[in-house]
């Protein structure tokens, strides 16, 4: 999933720990929900909710209506405010590779969208089908389900998955730390070798003079 250029979610900002946009750009997507929402009913139907996603996203038409599906969990055909908040902000996080963090941040909120039929665990068909929203790759969910399905059911219930969320953001840590290890060294080097280079301009510099 991606934003296409000149889209209006390209100036708002999402906090990189809490996953969440700041109060002012809340407000800004206040006022763009009530502009898309033209029937005045604070709240979108599918056919409005179809336009504003294929105009911002790559998603294809099989994915839009699947995401409105998840989204209305009241079954009433609308996606109201709160629905559209989270959707933007499962967004903004796919656009700032934050996937793994707003799932870690907002585990329970995302296991009730993963878990599609509501029977309080996510099976394999129901991550295979949402996997785009996350950046999940199809070669990582037999693993996932190896690694944390403790039950042995071949689902997965709230904890075994706030388990995974756990290790994704455990792992995403310690892959931010060694690239900062390696940045650091990289700038040491660079800097020992300039400093060596400095040292021999100095000795050259003096052989001259003698």
């Amino acid at each position: 999933m991606k934003l296409k250029p000149n889209s209006f979610f390209h100036f708002l900002c999402l906090d990189k720990i809490y996953c969440l946009l700041s109060v002012r750009n809340a407000r800004a997507l206040t006022a763009y929900f009530h502009l898309l929402d033209v029937h005045m009913k604070n709240a979108l139907n599918n056919l409005q909710f179809y336009h504003f996603l294929h105009y911002v996203t790559n998603l294809s038409s099989v994915q839009i209506m699947l995401v409105f599906d998840l989204l209305d969990w009241d079954g009433k055909g609308e996606i109201g405010f709160d629905e559209f908040y989270m959707l933007v902000c499962i967004i903004m996080a796919h656009e700032n590779h934050l996937e793994k963090q707003f799932m870690y941040r907002h585990s329970h909120a995302v296991f009730e969208l993963l878990d599609m039929d509501g029977g309080h665990t996510v099976a394999p068909a129901e991550f295979q089908a949402t996997r785009f929203l996350f950046n999940i790759r199809k070669t990582e969910l037999s693993q996932i389900f190896k690694d944390f399905d403790i039950s042995g059911d071949e689902q997965l219930n709230y904890k075994e998955f706030k388990m995974f969320t756990i290790f994704c953001i455990d792992r995403q840590q310690r892959k931010a730390k060694e690239k900062l290890r390696r940045q650091l060294a990289k700038a040491a080097a660079e800097a020992k070798a300039e400093e060596e280079y400095a040292n021999f301009i100095k000795l050259a510099q003096s052989s001259k003079k003698f």
